[in-house]
């Protein structure tokens, strides 16, 4: 019995859907953005609410780095299989959006509960996070490629 997966099981760019594209991309930015994090706040007042260290504009802290660290591992864990990746999808919608929520009440404040350290670009940041998670989501059986006609078990006309 052969271990070997058939080409069928593998992931191919022509066979990527949608989502599993947009989690793989997240995956890696969310983990660039992570370590790079890092390198911009080291690993001193690892939960301050007001660091003044920022990526971009973004304001960050450590743990804030581990958290982008954890979104983005978790990407590059799930984005082979359609399922996987509309789980991640889903998943991102929920915690982003609880996020930006949370974030209307702390961004920019030096109080204890702002212990991401957020700012005003973080918060607009964690709405178009969790609507792109949406995306992913319902995106899970539409083909990056765009040919739905073979996605569908149709078989193309004659010409």
């Amino acid at each position: 019995m052969s271990t070997a997966s058939s080409p069928s099981d593998r992931t191919t760019a022509d066979s990527m859907s949608a989502s599993q594209t947009i989690t793989l991309i997240l995956g890696i930015a969310f983990t660039l953005v992570g370590v790079i994090g890092f390198a911009v706040t080291g690993t001193a007042n690892f939960a301050e609410a007001d660091t003044g260290k920022t990526l971009l504009g973004f304001e960050l802290n450590p743990l804030h780095n581990i958290v982008h660290l954890a979104v983005g591992v978790a990407g590059l864990l799930l984005w082979r299989t359609s399922g996987l990746s509309r789980i991640y999808g889903y998943a991102l919608f929920a915690a982003y959006g609880a996020a930006f929520i949370y974030g209307l009440f702390t961004v920019n404040s030096t109080s204890a509960a702002n212990f991401l350290s957020m700012n005003d670009a973080d918060n607009g940041l964690h709405l178009v996070s969790a609507l792109v998670g949406l995306a992913a989501g319902m995106l899970a059986s539409a083909p990056a490629t765009g040919r739905m006609r073979s996605m569908r078990g149709q078989r193309p006309k004659p010409v």
